[in-house]
């Protein structure tokens, strides 16, 4: 129980890694708000992780309107009353070759993934700098070092949350907030099994390891930066990849 009677608000939360990084987080004994555009998954699974013992709430968030990111904010704080972690999970792709690639996606995949992941973390640092604790996990990707044909637009925003976290960390490292990133590789979840066979199969003789992660490898390395042993740990990526990177 190394999070027990903590606080967090995870983005993206309603499924897949998101889904998983929450159920870890109350395994551990933390607070949960389940924070997703898909309000009804995000019921679903705060009302599952209440049946652990832990206080759970599940919020309709667009994390791109910043209008909803501060209502967001102001809802969960009337619920638990401070704000321990924040986990900037929520991220979509909207894949193509950059030539075939529509303005609306890239402002789409950047909104979502790096002004969301922006907007949601002044929201916590204006708490947490106040408390003088607290600690920002973002969740970037392998390909924001390696990049991946057809992914231009994520590749770019997962880089620039990876600048995101570096900076926020010297910003705010004096008054006691931690913030770091998890740059997950290929991993196991709806988006990888929607893949053509042929397709998954070349992604995985690319990982040394020689299979996909799974959303609970990645949940893991968020535990550990959430943990008091990683108190001494700030603006850095931790890499998950099966050995890719």
């Amino acid at each position: 129980m190394r999070l027990k009677d903590k606080n967090s608000f995870i983005t993206g939360a309603a499924q897949g890694i998101g889904r998983s990084i929450a159920y870890a987080m109350a395994k551990e004994g933390a607070n949960i708000a389940v924070a997703d555009t898909n309000i009804d998954k995000a019921v679903s699974t705060a009302q599952e992780i209440k049946a652990s013992g832990v206080k759970s709430l599940a919020i309709k968030l667009d994390v791109s309107r910043q209008d909803e990111v501060e209502n967001a904010f102001k809802t969960f704080i009337e619920e638990f009353g401070s704000l321990d972690f924040l986990v900037n999970n929520a991220g979509v792709t909207r894949d193509a070759l950059v030539l075939r690639m529509k303005g609306e996606d890239w402002d789409t995949v950047l909104d979502i993934n790096l002004k969301g992941t922006f907007l949601c973390s002044k929201e916590a640092i204006r708490l947490m700098a106040k408390q003088r604790s607290g600690k920002i996990i973002n969740i970037s990707s392998v390909v924001a070092f390696i990049g991946n044909p057809g992914q231009m637009n994520y590749s770019a925003s997962k880089a620039g949350v990876v600048g995101l976290t570096k900076t926020i960390a010297k910003e705010y490292a004096s008054r006691g907030v931690r913030v770091n990133a998890v740059a997950p590789g290929f991993i196991q979840t709806a988006m990888t099994e929607a893949i053509p066979e042929k397709i998954r199969e070349e992604m995985k003789a690319s990982i040394p390891l020689g299979h996909f992660g799974t959303p609970e490898d990645v949940a893991g390395a968020v535990i550990f930066l959430a943990s008091k042993e990683a108190d001494y740990i700030t603006g850095q990526v931790f890499h998950v990849n099966g050995g890719m990177y």
